[in-house]
C-alpha cells in the first residue's frame, strides 16, 4: 500500500467522524440528550454488573430468592451448596451471564425503545467487517511476546484461567464450559464499548468518543495485573478506532476472544495443568 494511501487509510475515519461532529454541534441543540442517556446508561450499567453480578454474589442472591422460581433458575441443579469447583464454576456463571444482561440487554434496549435507533449502527454491521483484518492479526501478533513474557509470572498464573483448574482435574466438563460462556461475555462487551459508548457519543465528540470509551473500560481491569491494565489503554484505542472505521464490533470480539483464550492456555501450561 503507498504511503499516501496508507496514511487515507488511518485518517479517513478519523476525519469522517470530526466532520460528523462538527455538523452535529452546529446544527444541534444545545443540550445533546443522546449523549447524555448513553452516558447514564453506561454509569447504571457498569455499577450493575460490578455491585449485583459479581461472581461471589450468586450465593447471597440465590439465598434471598430461596425456593421462588427465580431462585431456582439461577441456581438449577444445587451448584452453590455442592462441591467447591460446582460453586466456583456457577459463580463464574452468573457473572457472564450478568455481562449478557448489562453489557448486551440493557444498552439494546436503550438503543430500541429510548433513542429509537437501529442496533447494526452501534458497531453489528456485517457488511464490511473484515476490511481491516490485517489490522487485528497484526494486534495479535503483536501481543503474543507480551503474552509470552507474563504468562511466566505469579500474579498471571494466580489470575488465570479464571476457573481454577485442580492437578488432575480434567478439561471437560467444567473448564470447557467456562472458556465458552468466557467467550460469550466478550461479544457483550465489544458491544457495549466498542459499540454503545462508541458509537452513541461519536456524533457529539467525533475521534474523542475513541478515548471517551477507553477510560471507563481501562477501569473495569482495575484488580487484574498492572501490565494487563495498562494494555487495555492500547487495546480500546486500537478496537475503538476500527469501531469507528468499519461500523462493526465482530473482528474485535474474535480478538478478544482469541487473546482471552491464549491467556488460559499459556496459564495452565505453566502451572503443568496440561493433559
Amino acid at each position: 500500500m503507498p504511503q499516501g494511501r496508507r496514511w487515507q487509510y488511518f485518517s479517513e475515519p478519523l476525519e469522517r467522524a470530526e466532520s460528523e461532529s462538527r455538523r452535529h454541534v452546529v446544527d444541534g441543540t444545545s443540550v445533546d440528550w443522546k449523549v447524555i442517556v448513553v452516558l447514564v446508561s453506561t454509569a447504571v450499567t457498569l455499577t450493575l454488573q460490578e455491585y449485583l453480578f459479581a461472581s461471589e454474589n450468586l450465593g447471597k442472591v440465590v439465598r434471598a430468592l430461596g425456593q421462588t422460581d427465580a431462585g431456582r433458575l439461577l441456581d438449577p441443579a444445587g451448584a452453590t451448596e455442592g462441591l467447591p469447583q460446582n460453586r466456583a464454576l456457577a459463580g463464574l456463571i452468573f457473572w457472564a451471564v450478568g455481562t449478557w444482561i448489562t453489557y448486551l440487554a440493557i444498552p439494546a434496549l436503550v438503543i430500541k425503545l429510548v433513542l429509537r435507533e437501529r442496533l447494526r449502527d452501534y458497531g453489528l454491521r456485517v457488511r464490511g467487517m473484515f476490511g481491516g483484518s490485517w489490522i487485528y492479526l497484526l494486534f495479535f501478533a503483536a501481543l503474543v511476546p507480551w503474552l509470552l513474557h507474563f504468562s511466566r509470572t505469579e500474579s498471571f498464573q494466580t489470575r488465570y484461567p479464571f476457573y481454577a483448574l485442580q492437578s488432575g482435574e480434567p478439561w471437560w466438563p467444567r473448564l470447557c464450559i467456562w472458556e465458552l460462556f468466557y467467550a460469550t461475555q466478550f461479544l457483550c462487551l465489544e458491544f457495549f464499548f466498542r459499540g454503545f459508548v462508541l458509537h452513541g457519543t461519536r456524533r457529539r465528540f467525533g475521534v474523542y468518543s475513541i478515548f471517551v470509551m477507553t477510560v471507563p473500560y481501562c477501569m473495569i481491569h482495575y484488580g487484574k495485573p498492572l501490565p494487563e491494565t495498562l494494555s487495555a489503554i492500547a487495546a480500546g484505542i486500537v478496537l475503538g478506532f476500527m469501531s469507528l472505521k468499519t461500523g462493526s464490533i465482530w473482528l474485535g470480539a474474535a480478538l478478544h476472544v482469541a487473546v482471552a483464550w491464549s491467556m488460559d492456555l499459556l496459564a495452565i501450561w505453566h502451572k503443568g495443568l496440561l493433559p
